[in-house]
């Protein structure tokens, strides 16, 4: 690796210049940035200072094209480089993924940015974090007794069921497209290809209620839960199992669509056939 121009590198508390460029490629957990070998050690003593001032090139791990590798949540990473660049933290909206970011800044060793993501206490010691507000906001019920109680306990439990809750109604597409191969003269051995990859269109909300953890949100990641997206896809690739979430979560198919397109592997028309489609299954919930 080229040596740092002596005008932007950075010391490493001696007069010589560093051993890194001033533009730095990093892989973390597959996901590439870029960014200035300056902001890397923006926080003195954190991991990324000690890796980026205290070592050299040739004892970090790089990927195969070079780049400098770090095991880590690499969607998570975009928040602890956005801090780094001017020591602010800012967060979207919705932003449901506050105790993990926590985790990767303590794995940093920026104490700063682990402090901001932790939940605040009250002077009764109870947290009085976003995710607990609902909580305290609940309205006192004056004791009841007899008839009325037994009918404001069946309502209560009614409001609180998660599974009425969780019951909005709308409508999630999922689509995939797929490919396989028909021998010479429509033999009966087709050879199916695996489903490389499950799109989820729909309402954000919904298709994180549906999906959980087995919803991929790296393409979109900021979406608000009321607005809608295209840009999901599943972390696994087996339509049944979409359809098992789907179901349990009370979908129903209501429509589906197909194309698809043939083409042979070379320019003998002996040759196996290859077919290509795309399908979309709209379910919905009333």
């Amino acid at each position: 690796m080229a040596l740092a121009d002596p005008e932007c590198g950075i010391s490493n508390g001696a007069d010589s210049a560093s051993p890194f460029s001033d533009i730095i490629e990093l892989n973390v957990g597959g996901q590439v940035y870029v960014t200035r070998h300056t902001t890397l050690i923006a926080v003195p003593d954190s991991l990324l200072w000690n890796m980026f001032s205290k070592k050299t090139p040739t004892e970090l791990a790089r990927d195969s094209k070079g780049r400098f590798f770090l095991d880590r949540d690499g969607f998570l990473f975009r928040y602890i480089l956005d801090y780094l660049r001017d020591l602010n933290l800012v967060l979207p909206d919705y932003f449901p993924e506050k105790s993990r970011l926590q985790r990767e800044a303590e794995f940093f060793q920026m104490r700063d940015l682990s402090k901001l993501l932790s939940p605040k206490m009250s002077k009764d010691n109870s947290i009085t974090d976003e995710i607990c507000q609902s909580d305290s906001e609940e309205p006192s019920v004056p004791p009841l007794v007899g008839l009325d109680a037994s009918r404001t306990m069946s309502v209560a439990s009614t409001a609180h069921s998660p599974s009425l809750e969780s019951k909005k109604s709308g409508y999630i597409t999922v689509g995939y497209r797929g490919s396989y191969t028909i021998g010479r003269d429509i033999q009966t051995d087709a050879k199916f290809r695996r489903v490389a990859r499950i799109t989820v269109c729909g309402k954000t909300s919904l298709a994180k209620e549906v999906f959980g953890d087995t919803l991929n949100e790296s393409r979109d990641p900021d979406r608000p839960p009321e607005r809608y997206t295209s840009r999901y896809y599943l972390k696994n690739n087996f339509l049944e199992q979409a359809f098992d979430k789907l179901s349990e979560f009370g979908f129903h198919m209501v429509a589906c669509s197909s194309t698809g397109t043939c083409a042979y592997s070379s320019n003998d028309p002996n040759e196996d056939k290859i077919w290509t489609s795309y399908t979309e299954y709209v379910f919905c919930r009333e």
